[in-house]
């Protein structure tokens, strides 16, 4: 058993994943880990790249079935104490994954946790910190208004909270993810009915049965976010229908 196994999942991530893998290996010294990579059907050099410079990588190759079901293509082949979900578009700067893995040992009360975001300035990430809402969601979009739009927004990414002690939040971003592996299997996984989007906020509401669900501040990793969705119509169109079946799904409690 290794002390943390993690798993990125790829699609056409050629320009990041060299960058992600490089500086995980460089940083991550204090705990043993295994690193799988999920490529979901890359149509550039993706897989060439991890193949030819990263061969302690266990390769997974498969088509595109969307962002949780390619995290759980390895479910059944993890075997370790704590399990990390990164994008591929994360780099570290330090060895972010022992003052997760060290906290998490210390907080037995903690189901899945989540480092500080940095943008590559060195400013906090505004990424979701609370369940979502289809008001926070209008709120990406009309921030710029202010007003009502960017209360909502503060709200949502929980701007005005000083992140320096580690802090409860209601969604861990799935842009990476540290939970216990027993529990990530207990729970089967993400819900591979949500292609993209609104999976880490369903995840992280089925763990937090279980145990709460943090943001570890002194544990920080660089993110170059693209939000697609706020780019692309097809995405905004895929966002809307996982932000519709989060809805449906728990639907007994006001979202």
């Amino acid at each position: 058993m290794t002390d943390i196994s993690i798993s990125i999942v790829t699609h056409n991530s050629a320009k990041v994943i060299g960058c992600l893998l490089e500086s995980l290996f460089t940083y991550a010294k204090s705990q043993s880990f295994q690193v799988y990579v999920v490529d979901n059907g890359s149509t550039d050099n993706t897989v060439s790249i991890i193949k030819e410079q990263f061969p302690q990588v266990m390769l997974v190759e498969q088509e595109n079935k969307g962002f949780g079901a390619g995290h759980n293509a390895i479910l059944g082949s993890i075997d370790s104490k704590y399990h990390a979900i990164i994008n591929p578009d994360i780099y570290f700067e330090n060895d972010a994954l022992d003052v997760l893995f060290t906290y998490m040992e210390n907080h037995p009360e903690v189901a899945i946790c989540n480092p500080q975001i940095h943008n590559p300035d060195g400013t906090r990430q505004l990424v979701p910190c609370i369940q979502p809402k289809y008001r926070y969601q209008l709120s990406r979009k009309l921030e710029k208004l202010g007003g009502i739009f960017r209360r909502w927004r503060d709200e949502y990414t929980m701007r005005n909270v000083a992140f320096v002690d580690p802090v409860d939040v209601g969604t861990c971003t799935g842009c990476f993810m540290f939970i216990r592996t027993e529990l990530f299997k207990k729970l089967h996984g993400f819900d591979d009915r949500f292609f993209l989007y609104c999976e880490d906020a369903d995840l992280s509401r089925r763990a937090q049965q279980y145990g709460k669900s943090v943001c570890v501040c002194p544990a920080v990793v660089v993110h170059g976010w693209e939000r697609g969705s706020g780019h692309s119509l097809k995405l905004l169109r895929i966002h809307l229908s996982s932000m519709h079946k989060y809805k449906k799904k728990w639907r007994k409690e006001k979202v």
